[in-house]
């Protein structure tokens, strides 16, 4: 008997899990590997009402993998990272703009580090107005090209960097900015990501700047227009969040942007990352 009641939230990505005891989540390894399957096989899983404590939240991510505890002071507890455009509770928010626009976390490592795995998300408070999160399947928008495009997107790479994304938000950058960007080096990704269970899927986003071997412009072209296939109605689910809403989703294979919502909203969510160790190839 399975472990999980499971409800498919799309037909492409995202599913409604109940009547589970957040409790168990932290403490439970059947449950733990019934999540990790559930994800496999959905992208997205949305758990509701369920006001995970910090604590409980970093206990759960810890049966899954090894959990991020980088988080440099921005919570007092040990891998939680506060998601909010408050400063006086993350001294990075201006960074945090940069999620309204599609991205893969991960694709910009400091030291070469895998993509993380997955990522678990918790509402403490909500946007009055914006601040839903999108999920987009990578799989199925690399398993809807045709054959030739397929063929030919196999062969592309493509360089990935801080400042692709971040000129999005800020297209007039200060020179302040720009070297921050630029402290950061860049990361070359195959377009295509060929996972160890033989799945493959689009690595695209906003930190996507250009193809190898491509004309610039015509590089940029094609990375739009496939962030716009990849990005369809029918490949994405749209999470309106509530307080209390606990949501995880496979980093690997799952674009993600949230909504826009006002610079002074009390928007306040909690993430978890669990580490990868697979690399983009």
């Amino acid at each position: 008997m399975s472990l999980l009641t499971i409800t498919k939230l799309t037909a492409s990505v995202g599913a409604e899990v109940s009547g589970i005891d957040p409790e168990r989540l932290g403490t439970d390894d059947g449950l733990a590997t019934a999540v990790l399957d559930a994800l496999e096989d959905n992208g997205v899983l949305v758990f509701h009402d369920l006001h995970l404590s910090p604590a409980a939240q970093v206990a759960f991510c810890a049966r899954l993998g090894e959990v991020d505890r980088s988080s440099d002071g921005h919570h007092p507890v040990s891998g939680i990272y506060p998601i909010t455009l408050d400063k006086n509770k993350n001294k990075a928010a201006e960074y945090l703009k940069a999620t309204f626009d599609w991205h893969i976390d991960g694709c910009t490592p400091l030291a070469g580090e895998c993509p993380q795995k997955a990522t678990v998300l918790s509402a403490i408070q909500v946007a009055a107005r914006g601040g839903e999160t999108e999920f987009a399947n990578a799989y199925a928008a690399y398993d809807t090209l045709d054959a030739d495009e397929k063929q030919w997107y196999d062969s592309l790479r493509v360089v990935h960097s801080l400042e692709a994304s971040q000129s999005r938000v800020y297209p007039d950058p200060t020179a302040e900015q720009l070297a921050r960007w630029r402290s950061r080096p860049t990361s070359e990704h195959p377009l295509v990501w060929t996972h160890r269970n033989g799945r493959k899927s689009l690595v695209l986003g906003a930190s996507a700047d250009h193809v190898v071997g491509l004309d610039l412009d015509q590089g940029r072209e094609l990375l739009a227009q496939l962030l716009a296939h990849a990005t369809m109605a029918d490949k994405v689910y749209r999470h309106k969040w509530a307080v209390g809403d606990t949501v995880i989703w496979d980093n690997q294979g799952v674009s993600h942007r949230a909504a826009p919502y006002e610079p002074n909203s009390a928007r306040e969510m909690l993430r978890t990352t669990v580490l990868g160790d697979e690399p983009i190839r």
